[in-house]
Parts: structure tokens; sequence; C-alpha cells
């Protein structure tokens, strides 16, 4: 028997490979879009106005022009002739006011530059006693103290008799009846006119 045919087993030929089939195709499933997210529902407060989504009525701050919004061009002419005395009365008793106001600050300033003045005279008398005193400090070094002292109380006594006087020719002055002598012209005049008493040609 021939080696080839021996015991062994025949080897076996390869098997041919079968080819793959392909896959069939599932259902195609549609993609998704996501949903907007939906924001929360804010509660409206009591206080916040609605809205005005119609264009019917005019917005707050908004300039009308259109008469037919405006109250006041509905009102008649009876109507504003009957509202005319109030406002005139309104307007006076403004200007009342006003002129309250500045009367009383004119016045608080008056007041206050009164006050300032009588400080200023104030200060003014004692400086004058401090330079009369030294007058007489001055004097001192020269004359006598007593000397010196009546020298210049007799020089402050000069002083307040002439000033005395100059007043009281002041005070005739002004004081007189008739110092322009005005009122005995106008006298004569309707004397004049009257045909009595003596009058220039």
């Amino acid at each position: 028997m021939c080696r080839r045919h021996s015991s062994r087993p025949a080897r076996r030929s390869p098997r041919p490979c079968s080819p793959r089939r392909p896959r069939r195709p599932g259902p195609v499933t549609p993609c998704r879009r996501r949903r907007p997210q939906r924001r929360p529902h804010r509660r409206r407060s009591p206080t916040t106005p609605p809205r005005n989504n119609h264009r019917d009525t005019p917005n707050e701050g908004e300039t009308v022009r259109n008469s037919e919004f405006n109250p006041k061009s509905r009102k008649s002419t009876f109507d504003l002739l009957g509202e005319l005395p109030g406002q005139i009365i309104a307007l006076v008793k403004a200007e009342l006011d006003a002129a309250k106001a500045e009367f009383a600050g004119k016045a608080k300033n008056i007041g206050l530059g009164i006050g300032l003045f009588v400080g200023a005279a104030l200060f003014a008398f004692f400086a004058a006693l401090v330079l009369v005193a030294l007058a007489v400090i001055a004097l001192a070094l020269v004359l006598p103290l007593w000397l010196a002292t009546l020298i210049v109380a007799v020089a402050l006594l000069l002083l307040a008799l002439l000033l005395g006087l100059v007043g009281r020719n002041r005070l005739q002055a002004g004081t007189s009846s008739d110092p322009d002598g005005v009122t005995e012209s106008i006298r004569r005049d309707v004397d004049a006119l009257k045909g009595v008493g003596k009058y220039e040609h």
C-alpha cells in the first residue's frame, strides 16, 4: 500500500467563506427636538399697572395731539367764563402770599440791620470812653491829674452843647407850620380866584 494512502486521515479542503449578509436597515427613528423651556409665570404685584397693548388710549407721559383725549377742550365758553373769577381770585391770593413772604424777608433783614447798628453804637460808646481816659492820662503827663480831667470834661460839654444847638435848629425847621411859605401862597391863590384879598397883578 502506498505511503500516501496510509492510516493518516485525509486533510479536508478548506471551506469557502460565505459572504456576509448585509444587515437589514432597521426602522429610522426621527430626531426629536428639544422643547423650549417655559419661563415660570411671574405673578403680577398689585402695585404694577397692567400693560396697555391697545393704542386706543394714550400712554402716560405721551403728548396728546388729538383733541378727543383732552377733556379741557370739551369745556364750553360759558364754563371757561364761569371759572375765570375763581382763577382771578387764586391769582390774587398767590400774589398776596408772595408779597407777604417778600415783606417778611425784608422786615427780618431790617430788624437784623437795626440790631447790628445798636451793637456798633454800643461798641463805639465804649471806645469813646477809652479815648477820653487816654486823653486824661496824656494830659496828666504834663499837667496835674485834676486839671487834665477838667479840661477833657469841659471839651466834651462844649461838644455836646454844640450838637444840641444844631439839633434844636433842625427840629424847629422841620416842625414849623409853613417853612417855605407854600400854605400862604396857596391861600393867596384861592383868595385871588374868589376875588377876595390882595394879590399881585
